[in-house]
């Protein structure tokens, strides 16, 4: 269990350098969230998943065909690597990024890593990170796509209309103490409502600890 829960941020990478070290379905996932961010992408491998391969078709990405180089990491921001398998790779990119100076996350090697990768949820411009600061990765997509399930499509409409809402303001309200009043007003009355339903891996777990516990009691 990690002690180090990290300072949460969000990085504006819009029309920066970033790479992605791996072509297959994690790339995917990883190259999505980076150009979502607005982010330029290059990605560094011999073979490429089919999406991957569409998005250099459609130049929305760039495409290196071999493994990668330490050059390649010249005036990139971040490097994400999905290379799980190659602890020497992860090793060296720590090492780069104190020289180069930029974020690296490895795949499953959080030792040689500056970043963590949280489970994200999506909906509309709504961006809600999710963390067990390494405890838990298996709740954190759980929680995921639990979240995912619950804010849907009317939930987008009513996000939307606040964010038309505040830009209608701006515009015809003086008062930044009274914009802020209005908008206030416009959220009084959601909620999110929710109930926690456990595993019976956990259940059976809690109760026998309470029956190693009561017997501790008896033999004292």
């Amino acid at each position: 269990m990690s002690d180090n829960a990290g300072f949460q941020v969000t990085v504006d990478l819009d029309g920066r350098q970033c790479l992605v070290i791996g072509g297959d379905e994690e790339s995917v996932e990883k190259t999505t969230r980076l150009l979502d961010a607005g982010a330029k992408v290059t990605v560094v491998h011999p073979t490429l998943h089919g999406d991957l391969r569409k998005l250099t078709a459609s130049g929305k990405i760039i495409h290196r065909g071999r493994t990668f180089r330490s050059t390649d990491a010249q005036g990139v921001v971040v490097i994400l690597n999905v290379l799980k398998d190659d602890l020497a790779l992860a090793k060296s990119l720590y090492e780069l990024a104190k020289t180069e100076r930029f974020f690296v996350w490895s795949l499953d090697q959080t030792e040689y890593s500056t970043i963590f990768m949280p489970a994200l949820v999506k909906r509309g411009p709504l961006r809600m990170a999710i963390s067990t600061s390494r405890t838990a990765p298996a709740l954190a997509k759980t929680l995921r796509e639990n979240f995912e399930s619950v804010l849907d499509e009317e939930f987008e409409q009513f996000l939307d209309w606040l964010g038309a809402l505040r830009e209608e303001l701006k515009k015809t309200e003086a008062s930044a103490l009274r914009r802020r009043e209005r908008l206030l007003e416009a959220v009084n009355g959601f909620a999110l409502t929710a109930t926690l339903q456990y595993p019976k891996s956990w259940k059976l777990s809690e109760e026998k600890d309470k029956q190693l516990e009561q017997v501790g009691k008896e033999g004292g």
